[in-house]
């Protein structure tokens, strides 16, 4: 039986363009630890045109996971202004909130 993740690979070569299935691969990464891969796939999310948001998020979440504080917040920072150019307010308010958490750690 195939796994969520061979699936959703499976699926992406019917269609490589999907956003959400390129997303969810990059949660199934995240999940089998392979951290890079993960991010890799986020950024690439992050990079389309227009940018998906919630990529930006995800990548800030899991940088400060890896404890990559620095890494995270200008991935949050990112993401909010990139929220806010879309006029995604609650992105936009969600990320600000992680990234004033981030601070209070990080100080």
């Amino acid at each position: 039986m195939a796994t969520r993740r061979e699936k959703i690979e499976a699926m992406l070569i019917e269609d490589p363009t999907d956003t959400f299935l390129r997303y969810s691969l990059a949660m199934e990464l995240d999940k089998a630890e392979d951290h890079e891969a993960s991010l890799a796939r986020l950024r690439e999310l992050a990079s389309d045109e227009p940018p998906y948001i919630p990529a930006f998020f995800m990548a800030g979440q899991q940088l400060a996971r890896l404890t990559r504080i620095e890494e995270a917040r200008v991935v949050l920072r990112d993401g909010i202004e990139q929220a806010r150019a879309q006029g995604d307010s609650h992105a936009a308010g969600e990320m600000s909130e992680f990234l004033a958490s981030l601070g209070a750690i990080g100080e």
